[in-house]
């Protein structure tokens, strides 16, 4: 893991209620979440809604971006998907148990 993912500071929300983001459509990502070419996500596309998730998630600068981009709901359902630095993933595990491999079991 590099040194750079373990020292950069990663924003998390307060409570996953407060993700009310999109669940349909086309999403194109602002620049400091989306560094490459404009690219719309669409969300009825497995595979494009946990690249979005991967990226909000990994580049989000404020829960702002979390609220905007992310839905609770959808959160719970593709948590286990999602490719994180471990010191993401146990942050966000540590602040909401209900994301941690044990809940998605019982």
């Amino acid at each position: 893991m590099s040194r750079y993912a373990v020292a950069k500071p990663y924003a998390l929300p307060v409570s996953l209620d407060q993700l009310t983001g999109p669940t349909t459509g086309p999403i194109t990502l602002p620049r400091h979440l989306d560094w490459g070419p404009p690219y719309a996500y669409d969300l009825g596309d497995q595979a494009d809604l946990v690249l979005m998730y991967e990226r909000v998630i990994r580049e989000a600068q404020s829960a702002a971006d979390l609220h905007d981009y992310l839905d609770r709901a959808t959160l719970l359902r593709v948590w286990p998907e999602l490719f994180l630095p471990r010191e993401l993933r146990s942050a966000w595990q540590a602040r909401f148990p209900e994301l941690s491999p044990r809940a998605a079991a019982a």
